[in-house]
């Protein structure tokens, strides 16, 4: 089988790239000349673990094609997913002009039956724009060519990408005719021989879907970091009570855990859509409201609580952060609160260090030189007055404490994640602050 995959961003050039790897020949689109050069020279535009090499093997194969003209193209596949992206308006909804203007692009040109599937988060409704947006520009050709739009939201874990593709917990197809449905049932069945489910629904129903997991996820974790604020004032320990709680088979313990936020390129877009969609049709989302506005607090409670140990005296102090994207194992730094801790701190006259293992380079290329980049975490910390981590990497869960006592100029270490042992750090004479503990 022949597809497109329209935008070669996270979510496109994962999913062409794992299509591939399942023997789908995959013409990979994208209208950024220099992004398909480089793509084309085996130059990964995000990191992501196992994707270059897979990408890589799947173009000596010659079964991944990248290119910029998505005319050239439209002949040969059956089966065309737009992936473009779909970024935030200023009131929160999203911007549909590119899934619009592949729409437009697809009805300009085809010149037999394809099926458009929208891949790209969107809103309920979008499947049906879409559509239009076809049916116009046959119309202004005077053809009828039968067609098809479906949607098919991703469910990928930054980090886990690949993993997610080629293993998924379930894949969401929404279809409004059965040509569609099987033509798609065909494309997914090397998943269906390993057992993983296909769940087919109604267009809308699928767009929805897609929306309502990442808020309820997203929901998960604010509400733990309520619960973890109210732990700190109580005296209660939210590492004991996410235990309590996780052990309930009707709650489980996946995303119970206290932290600074969340960021990255879904949750916070996705429950501003969210919402934005709940207000476009009469409707106030106000769990969805509250979660969003925790996690905007949340991501200034690591610099509240450094602030507050120093006595609101930043002025002059080298903070040093260990962490700089959303998550580990990506370089994505979209909503990070990295972003929001960096500011405040050099706002409030600091002078900041930061060590990353892979977004240094995202760093710079969003804020500059207004911190100071360090090699590795050791020379991070050299004359630091205070220690803030902000992302788990693995490489900053058994630092050398002993080692990092000799370099720091001071004693405070704020654990945005909660992943070290009070009394290790206590018995170094560090001054150590968590999220929902005393």
């Amino acid at each position: 089988m022949n597809i497109a995959i329209v935008g070669t961003g996270y979510v496109g050039l994962v999913t062409g790239t794992c299509f591939s790897e399942m023997g789908v020949d995959v013409t990979c689109v994208d209208i950024n000349e220099a992004k398909i050069k480089a793509l084309q020279a085996g130059v990964m535009p995000i990191y992501e673990p196992g994707l270059e090499s897979l990408v890589q093997k799947n173009v000596q194969a010659g079964r991944l094609h990248f290119t910029t003209d998505l005319v050239s193209c439209l002949d040969k596949v059956s089966v065309v997913f737009s992936a473009v992206g779909t970024p935030p308006d200023e009131d929160g909804s999203a911007d549909l002009k590119y899934v619009l203007e592949v729409a437009r692009t697809v009805g300009r040109h085809m010149n037999r039956y394809i099926v458009l599937v929208t891949k790209s988060t969107v809103p309920v409704g979008t499947a049906g724009k879409v559509k239009a947006a076809i049916c116009e520009e046959l119309d202004k050709r005077g053809v009828q060519i039968p067609f098809d739009v479906a949607s098919n939201p991703e469910f990928l874990k930054e980090g886990a990408a690949v993993k997610d593709f080629l293993a998924p917990d379930r894949v969401v197809v929404g279809v409004e005719s059965e040509e569609a449905r099987k033509l798609l049932e065909r494309l997914y069945r090397p998943f269906l021989l390993n057992g993983y489910p296909i769940i087919f629904m109604d267009i809308r129903s699928a767009e929805m879907t897609k929306y309502a997991a990442n808020a309820m996820l997203a929901t998960r974790i604010s509400f733990m970091n309520d619960i973890a604020n109210l732990c700190e004032i109580v005296g209660a320990d939210v590492e004991s009570v996410r235990k309590g709680m996780g052990s309930d088979s009707r709650i489980g313990n996946r995303f119970l855990y206290a932290g600074c936020g969340y960021g990255g390129s879904c949750f916070p877009k996705d429950v501003k859509a969210l919402i934005h969609t709940g207000k476009e049709n009469g409707y106030n989302m106000r769990v969805i409201e509250a979660v969003e506005e925790v996690n905007e607090n949340q991501k200034s409670i690591v610099f509240d609580k450094i602030n507050k140990l120093f006595g609101g005296e930043l002025k002059g102090k080298i903070i040093t952060l260990w962490g700089l994207s959303f998550k580990p194992e990506t370089d994505d730094m979209r909503e990070a609160p990295a972003l929001v801790i960096i500011d405040k701190l050099l706002k409030a006259g600091a002078i900041v260090k930061v060590y990353d293992p892979v977004a240094m380079d995202e760093c710079k290329r969003r804020i500059g030189s207004v911190v100071e980049y360090c090699k590795d975490m050791y020379e991070a910390v050299i004359d630091a007055d205070a220690l803030l981590l902000i992302t788990e990497w693995k490489q900053f869960r058994l630092p050398s404490w002993k080692c990092i006592k000799r370099l720091m100029r001071g004693n405070v270490i704020v654990d945005g994640r909660n992943i070290y042992d009070a009394k290790e750090l206590e018995e170094e004479y560090f001054v150590y602050s968590r999220i929902g503990k005393k």
